[in-house]
């Protein structure tokens, strides 16, 4: 970074003429490209900008307005400071026009109250700026190198940010087209100073140009997208400072890199889940986890466009009755459509919620519901619309979409309570993947629609659950295990179809003696009889937890 006017001003050689600034004091901060030594009254047109201009002032004009065209002239073409030696033409103080129109201008103006050997400061500033500038080249051969392997890698935005962050020392913010915030690095800041009411404030910060500075709020912005189609902008946060006109931000190549960065791996990764979906992925996984503590959820999930706090909050999963896809690719792939699926679906009912992928096999949602959301009229609404999706989604497709199941956990009033509902939803879900699709009036399952089977998964863990089990089904699991029969489908099937023999037999599409020859054995091998209603209702029982125990 190049040396400013007041780290000149600092240096041994400078203090040695015992420099005293008259004019422009706030604008110390200016960066020095070069100095340059004139007597000149005109200049200025021998200068590009950024100079720190030296003189005695022994050919200055005498007139008011001659001392005015040489402070314009010199503020015009952009110089960073104006240094009068006193001795030759000035004495103890210097005119009062020249002063009235640096300050009007403000160009810091310095007054040297000892004679000084300029080549002494011409060389000592041009060592810093030669020194700055081998910097620059050094810090940008390293972040061309960083991003390289970034990208390289396919890191993900989270990494990118955090190494944008750590290199300039910033706090910066990845957000959508809506400035809703998509990752964030705080860079050891206040997180809750950092997100707070950041949708307001990042609309009112435009910068011109792809990459632009807002000296109001100090931001750095950086569009954020490639081939014409900006999808978001990555800003660094800091406090306003003076920065000259037609000067780079000092981070701004370090911003557009990573800015570059985050557009390439979005083009390679097109099959995999958007940007939303992530973080959305995030903050739930931090809420089951408890790896994000409450106030920590709350601030991001707003920051997103999704206020959770006073809010009535409605865990909800999502689950494929399909069986699992050998290919993980392609498994991955239908797990991401479904989120993207619900996620429309979700904005199509006007309801507000985190989306995202909770394992591989299902999607949660944290359903915000306001105070006047009627909750069954909402979720009536997501799951039809979630359903037409499904199914318009799959006509072009080589086979029919599966049925969601949509578990559904009770309302709580907190963020606190969220880990609950969303609990609740996940075990309804698993529960009632076993129940028959396309059975039900309702269009969405809580706990008491899955009873028996929703309780025996959630003790599917105990000991003694697992013990029951074996204790009335062991033997027949052994015997079929041994002689690759199918008594335990038999069984099932009997039990299934209300004990009534003949239509057992004809769902086990087997003759009725063949089907009786397999009962008989059945009550052999377990030493029960199955027309004891008691016996029967104690194998489904142990039937019903040997799913969930296999779960």
């Amino acid at each position: 970074m190049l040396p400013t006017v007041a780290r000149v001003l600092d240096l041994d050689v400078m203090r040695r003429g015992l420099p005293e600034v008259v004019a422009g004091a706030a604008h110390l901060e200016r960066p020095v490209r070069w100095v340059h030594v004139s007597e000149l009254p005109d200049v200025a047109g021998m200068l590009q900008g950024g100079e720190l201009v030296l003189t005695t002032g022994i050919a200055l004009p005498e007139d008011r307005d001659g001392l005015a065209r040489y402070v314009r002239e010199l503020d015009e073409v952009g110089v960073a400071g104006l240094v009068i030696e006193f001795g030759r033409r000035y004495f103890d103080t210097l005119p009062r026009a020249l002063v009235h129109a640096a300050e009007q201008r403000g160009l810091p103006l310095i007054a040297l109250r000892r004679e000084l050997r300029f080549v002494a400061v011409t060389e000592a500033v041009h060592a810093l700026v030669v020194n700055a500038q081998l910097e620059q080249l050094r810090t940008s051969e390293t972040v061309h190198q960083v991003f390289n392997e970034l990208a390289v890698e396919g890191a993900e935005p989270v990494e990118v940010v955090r190494q944008v962050a750590r290199m300039a020392g910033r706090p910066v913010v990845l957000e959508n087209l809506a400035h809703q915030v998509l990752t964030h690095d705080p860079a050891g800041r206040s997180e809750s100073e950092l997100l707070e009411g950041w949708e307001r404030r990042s609309r009112g910060v435009r910068p011109a140009g792809r990459t632009g500075y807002d000296p109001r709020s100090g931001w750095l912005v950086t569009a954020v997208g490639a081939r014409g189609q900006d999808w978001g902008r990555l800003v660094l946060v800091e406090e306003p400072v003076p920065l000259p006109a037609d000067t780079p931000h000092p981070h701004a190549m370090l911003l557009e890199r990573g800015a570059a960065t985050l557009a390439l791996n979005r083009l390679v990764v097109r099959d995999r889940e958007s940007l939303e979906r992530q973080t959305h992925r995030t903050l739930l996984s931090g809420i089951l986890t408890h790896s994000l503590t409450v106030s920590e959820v709350a601030l991001r999930a707003q920051a997103l466009g999704v206020p959770l706090e006073s809010r009535r909050l409605v865990g909800v999963v999502l689950r494929q009755r399909r069986s699992p896809i050998p290919a993980a690719l392609e498994a991955q792939a239908r797990l991401r459509d479904f989120a993207e699926l619900a996620a429309t679906a979700i904005r199509t009912s006007r309801l507000t919620a985190l989306v995202g992928a909770l394992d591989d096999e299902g999607v949660g949602l944290l359903i915000a519901l306001g105070s006047q959301q009627d909750e069954h009229a909402a979720l009536e609404s997501f799951a039809t619309t979630l359903r037409k999706l499904v199914t318009d989604s799959s006509r072009d497709a080589s086979a029919p979409a599966p049925e969601p199941v949509i578990a559904v956990g009770s309302s709580v009033g907190s963020v606190r309570d969220a880990r609950r509902t969303l609990l609740e939803a996940t075990q309804v879900a698993d529960a009632a993947l076993h129940d028959a699709p396309g059975g039900r009036a309702a269009s969405y399952y809580r706990l008491p629609d899955v009873r028996l089977r929703g309780l025996l998964h959630l003790l599917r863990d105990d000991a003694r659950l697992q013990t029951y089990v074996e204790r009335e089904l062991g033997p027949l699991l052994a015997y079929d295990a041994e002689h690759g029969g199918q008594l335990v489908q038999m069984l099932r099937i009997y039990l299934d179809q209300g004990r009534n023999k003949s239509a057992a037999a004809d769902a086990a599409h087997l003759s009725r003696p063949s089907f009786y020859d397999r009962l008989h054995k059945v009550e052999r091998i377990l030493g029960v009889d199955l027309d004891q209603v008691e016996s029967c209702l104690s194998l489904h029982v142990a039937l019903l937890a040997l799913d969930a125990v296999r779960r």
